[in-house]
């Protein structure tokens, strides 16, 4: 029996909430893989919002491929992981409210999205998943 899910039981255990671990290349090390808040449409891009001026942002400028696991925290253990290439656009106030208010809720989303308006070092990267990694333990 495979534990591989299908396209469709992919796509929604992507676009459910999990927090995911964004893996980026680097040259003399193993890559940077760190959690990260993001957010996924069936069909559609994976994007995330983070900071140019981190090490995650300044890695990016290094590279043209990156990964994102997404996993259950409770077993039955599932996981999709997804890696291609991305692309960098300047983060607009709404897509900082939808991420923190999908992660924190309304009200704590709304008020982490007031503090953090403006920074003007923010950036939606946007992966298009070319190669998918997938196991769900809930098959067997």
């Amino acid at each position: 029996m495979s534990l591989e899910m299908s396209v469709e039981e992919r796509e929604a255990f992507l676009a459910d909430l999990h927090v995911g671990v964004v893996g980026i290349a680097r040259k003399t090390k193993g890559p940077l893989t760190v959690p990260i808040w993001y957010d996924y449409e069936p069909g559609g891009d994976v994007w995330m919002v983070l900071s140019s001026t981190s090490l995650k942002g300044k890695l990016l400028t290094k590279t043209d491929r990156i990964s994102l696991c997404a996993q259950s925290e409770q077993p039955p253990y599932s996981y999709v992981s997804i890696e291609g290439p991305f692309r960098i656009t300047r983060r607009a106030d709404e897509q900082l409210l939808h991420m923190a208010t999908r992660y924190l809720g309304e009200e704590l989303g709304r008020q982490y999205a007031a503090a953090s308006e403006g920074g003007d070092d923010s950036v939606v990267v946007s992966i298009t998943p070319e190669t998918w990694y997938t196991v769900d333990y809930n098959k067997r």
